[in-house]
């Protein structure tokens, strides 16, 4: 994927060079209008010259295509995870994973907000959590809790011993009154009991 993504990234800042050079090329006059009358006349009587620019074009705009098919089907397929059941494939999205965490991370009351991100590759699944703190709590031993749960219900959820690397990243703390607010939402949501029970 990285080999795809940075021979794409090298094809597409040459042509943006070379256009950009030759626009440059124009607005100084650097080169004489004459010079490059002369040389497109050039090239358009000779046959070979003309042939070889001809194949050259040809293969480039091939490349091209070839990149963007290819990079366009690596990340297709990375975006989801596959494994074989004894009745035929399965394949769960990346996205459905990600808000399988955000709503357990919902759960969480050290949590404010989480934004996980979560990468599939053949090493294994690597979740990168963005998360939102209180600034009540004790960072190591929460973020270490947050880490094994994800950890443990995402390898309950597939069902497979994946190897599941996760990252989590403290990117701002909340104050105490933002997680009183958070308690009372939580208790809005739930309504209030009304039935009989039966026994």
């Amino acid at each position: 994927m990285r080999f795809f993504g940075g021979l794409t990234l090298f094809f597409y800042t040459l042509i943006i060079l070379m256009v950009g050079g030759l626009f440059i090329v124009i607005a100084t006059n650097i080169i004489p209008l004459t010079y490059i009358i002369e040389t497109l006349g050039t090239i358009h009587s000779n046959t070979d010259v003309r042939l070889i620019l001809g194949v050259t074009g040809g293969l480039l705009i091939f490349i091209a295509i070839m990149i963007v098919q290819v990079t366009v089907g690596i990340v297709k397929k990375e975006k989801t995870i596959a494994f074989e059941n004894p009745d035929g494939q399965v394949t769960i999205s990346l996205t459905a994973i990600e808000d399988f965490i955000k709503r357990a991370m919902k759960q969480l009351p050290e949590v404010k907000e989480s934004r996980p991100n979560v990468r599939a590759s053949k090493k294994g699944i690597t979740i990168v959590n963005r998360v939102v703190l209180f600034s009540d709590v004790n960072i190591p031993e929460t973020t270490e809790k947050i880490q094994n749960i994800v950890k443990s219900r995402v390898q309950d959820m597939l069902g497979v011993e994946e190897l599941v690397e996760i990252q989590i990243n403290v990117v701002k703390i909340a104050h105490k009154e933002e997680r009183a607010n958070k308690d009372v939402k939580k208790d809005d949501k739930i309504p209030p009991f009304r039935g009989t029970i039966e026994y």
